[in-house]
């Protein structure tokens, strides 16, 4: 059946973020091999959205954080109207704040009522905590972000792990486990692309080439990251550990990889767009570092399967529960000592490694295609019951 979906999230491309990733991947499919889509995200100056899928743009104003987010205005009467206008089938929110508040506005008449799924994507606890220092405050905020939620009809969580985290802010109701996927093909980027990289950065042959990719934020462990990385060169093991992101803490983090003798080691990119270069990365990759504890879902480890790049992770991290240890990854824990002894380890045996990458890609890799359509099938059995339930 071919459904009309509309796609709330508090951001979107060119904003780079695992959940902005996720609602262009469900838009994209979902519009190339399913129905009809609009994407309702905040303005960002000067973005054209040359997409084969409507993406409609509300006012906003622009948010001091560790990204250029933009906090739209839910309350706009006109992006209410036009958005009732669509005639949408069902309702995907992303986010329990502005879009949320916005997916109320519309549906708070009888005449537009729709069933309302939303993805709980993210530690909200963690960033309210972050930028919220009055507790009554941050119990305010709390309580705003889980009344949003219990609006929902169905709530879906992307890990077990982002459940517990959903369960601690005092949600009671009952949710599906529906994890994102990638949107890379399995298989390493072409051989020319990442030579192309190995001879940029002045990699040798002979150097193992370990990659994060992320924001640059120490709330992302990056300072376990790059301690443990410390003992990988006190071993006498020649590396290149390379960077992919940016963040508020990017020139903090530059410095104390300075400080403790990495400058040589490590390379920090930037922010990169180009998909195709990301991958390129991803394959030229000997080992993806991703200690972080703070994710839900860890999107970038099923990036890594997907170029047959092992992952090394926290022990009991959401982003390590797909991962089987010393089969399909590495598992420490969250200590330099343990995941400078683990990345040591491996990095002197090759076929491991390879081994480890190869596991990586038959079992952890999931697509954004079996991603989405696993959910466009969910979609149609919540219509079918909210359907049946208006019958009565």
């Amino acid at each position: 059946m071919r459904l009309n979906v509309g796609l709330f999230n508090d951001s979107f491309p060119p904003t780079i973020d695992g959940v902005a990733n996720a609602v262009f991947n469900y838009a994209k499919i979902i519009s190339e091999k399913f129905g009809d889509v609009v994407v309702a995200t905040p303005k960002y100056p000067d973005v054209v959205d040359d997409y084969n899928f409507e993406v409609f743009r509300y006012g906003s104003i622009p948010v001091i954080g560790p990204l250029p987010y933009r906090a739209g205005n839910p309350f706009s009467p006109s992006a209410i109207k036009y958005l009732r206008s669509k005639k949408f089938d069902i309702i995907h929110v992303h986010s329990p704040f502005a879009s949320s508040v916005l997916v109320k506005l519309i549906t708070n008449k009888p005449a537009y009522k729709v069933p309302v799924v939303l993805t709980y994507h993210t530690k909200f606890d963690f960033d309210i905590a972050k930028y919220i220092k009055l507790p009554l405050m941050q119990n305010i905020a709390k309580k705003f972000v889980l009344y949003n939620i219990n609006q929902a009809n169905e709530v879906w969580v992307v890990s077990k792990g982002a459940g517990e985290n959903l369960r601690s802010l005092g949600y009671k109701g009952d949710y599906l486990v529906m994890p994102n996927g990638t949107d890379f093909e399995k298989g390493k980027a072409p051989k020319d692309e990442i030579e192309k990289l190995r001879q940029k950065h002045g990699i040798l042959e002979c150097q193992k080439v370990m990659l994060f990719v992320g924001r640059m934020m120490w709330y992302k462990n990056v300072k376990l990251l790059l301690d443990s990385l410390d003992l990988v060169k006190k071993a006498n093991i020649d590396f290149k550990a390379i960077f992919v992101g940016e963040g508020t803490d990017r020139a903090d983090i530059e410095k104390y990889a300075q400080k403790i003798g990495l400058k040589d080691f490590t390379v920090f990119t930037g922010a990169i767009r180009d998909r195709n270069l990301v991958r390129a990365y991803f394959s030229l990759a000997d080992l993806f570092l991703f200690p972080s504890t703070y994710d839900t879902s860890g999107l970038v480890v099923k990036e890594a399967a997907a170029c047959e790049c092992p992952s090394l992770l926290i022990k009991g991290s959401c982003a390590a529960e797909d991962v089987q240890d010393g089969f399909t990854g590495l598992l420490a824990e969250e200590t330099a000592e343990s995941c400078g002894e683990k990345i040591i380890s491996a990095l002197k045996n090759d076929e491991f490694l390879k081994t480890l990458g190869k596991n990586a890609s038959e079992y952890v890799y999931t697509s954004w295609n079996d991603a989405v359509s696993k959910a466009y099938d969910r979609y149609q059995l919540i219509l079918e019951k909210w359907d049946a339930g208006n019958r009565k």
